[in-house]
């Protein structure tokens, strides 16, 4: 809920928890300080601010920070002093410099997508409690080697910067689970011409909005000359939280085929604003998504409704689908990066779907850090079946396939990486449940 400046001045928001101001605010308003003794989450978001004054710090209950598209150039060293903050967001400003020990030290989730910044600060690495970065569109040349003490990091976001190198310290972080780092330099792009026909956008007659994500928007269409109804995904062609929307498309593709990925027919030509777009198979309206993303509360883990639940039966059938399709990508060389159950569809017979390529990358299978990656990926994989697990009524699983199942969800979240199974081990396990 949006509160007003007149509202903020005539002392009615006395006591207030939450803040969102959204009124082309060009100075930070003093009178926000008169919430110091309750206020918790700020959203400046969407105003013309370029700096904080000092006084901010008397806000010391402040755990959530918001400055979305604004004006800053340099990230404010007076964060540093807030006690209790957890999550700071500057998406979409045009910061350039981020100070050393500009961090709080309680900081759980930074989000600097979308700006100018060329270095980070190497203390960073004093940032224990770190679990969510997002850092891509930026001109990022390197990651600090003092980042590799973020022994808490589970999802990174490092597409399309400038990085010339991808560090192998990355992916041996014990807890890395979900990780975005294509459109760099350094980002292996596959010899093959992942060819896919291109049809004529007035051959399409759009019918509804079907959603919107972060990197475009999806919309139920009729293909005239097949007189078949199909989904068009025309992508908005900015930097997204993800990553590149070209890089997502050309993966989208070369993923291929399989009965647990929603099925790719083509790209989109001439389009009137010349955007690019792919035509996608039409999912029926009997499926929905598996779960919900993360809220501020959860950081890097799903949310479920309250009336979710799963048989054994189903448990078993999502696992292997999902594993399936894990590792066909990964013999091909891509990392999905965004293994959740909010990026899958299911039907009521378990028949699973898993979709959103728009944090996929592409990696070289035949180096040493391929292995690696794989089993980063495998831990998303893991947290995806705790998360599921944990909906499964106990009457419905014996007790020994209880244990079986614990047993597995701890292999795939094994603090040293390379221990964990690959992809295929996991089928090859889940074959005997």
């Amino acid at each position: 809920m949006k509160q007003t400046l007149e509202e903020l001045k005539s002392g009615k928001l006395i006591g207030l928890k939450k803040l969102k101001l959204a009124c082309n605010l060009k100075a930070f308003p003093e009178e926000i300080l008169t919430l110091a003794d309750t206020l918790e989450v700020l959203d400046l978001s969407d105003n013309q601010l370029t700096e904080l004054p000092d006084s901010i710090a008397q806000l010391k209950y402040l755990k959530v920070l918001f400055f979305a598209r604004n004006n800053f150039t340099v990230f404010p060293l007076i964060l540093r002093k807030f006690p209790a903050l957890t999550m700071i967001g500057f998406k979409s400003n045009q910061i350039q410099i981020v100070p050393e020990t500009a961090f709080p030290l309680k900081l759980k989730w930074l989000i600097l997508t979308d700006n100018k910044i060329e270095k980070l600060p190497k203390s960073i690495g004093d940032c224990p409690l770190l679990q969510k970065c997002a850092l891509a569109g930026n001109r990022i040349e390197e990651l600090p080697i003092e980042m590799a003490r973020c022994e808490n990091l589970e999802l990174l976001r490092v597409s399309a910067n400038t990085l010339k190198a991808i560090p192998k310290w990355l992916f041996d972080l014990p807890k890395l689970s979900w990780v975005g780092f294509g459109g760099n330099p350094a980002t292996y792009q596959p010899a093959v011409d992942h060819a896919i026909e291109s049809f004529h956008w007035n051959d399409f007659a759009i019918q509804e909005l079907l959603g919107e994500g972060a990197s475009g928007f999806i919309s139920k269409a009729t293909w005239n000359s097949k007189n078949e109804d199909v989904a068009i995904k025309v992508f908005k062609g900015a930097v997204t939280s993800d990553g590149l929307p070209d890089d997502e498309m050309a993966i989208a593709i070369a993923a291929g085929v399989h009965e647990n990925l929603i099925q790719v027919f083509g790209k989109i030509k001439n389009h009137p604003e010349s955007k690019s777009g792919l035509i996608m198979k039409l999912i029926a309206p009997s499926y929905i998504t598996l779960g919900n993303p993360p809220s501020l509360e959860t950081c890097t883990r799903d949310v479920f409704d309250k009336k979710t639940n799963f048989s054994g039966e189903a448990l078993l059938k999502i696992a292997k689908s999902i594993a399936s399709v894990c590792a066909q990508l990964h013999s091909k060389g891509i990392n999905h990066g965004d293994l959740y159950a909010h990026n899958i569809l299911i039907n009521k017979t378990a028949v699973c779907l898993l979709g959103d390529f728009g944090a996929a990358s592409f990696y070289d299978v035949n180096t040493m850090l391929a292995a690696a990656i794989e089993r980063v990926e495998v831990r998303a994989f893991g947290c995806l079946l705790e998360d599921v697990f944990g909906l499964v009524h106990e009457n419905e699983i014996s007790s020994q396939l209880h244990t079986k199942w614990e047993d597995l969800i701890s292999d795939c979240s094994i603090s040293q990486v390379k221990s964990r199974p690959s992809f295929s081990d996991i089928l090859a396990e889940l074959d005997t449940f």
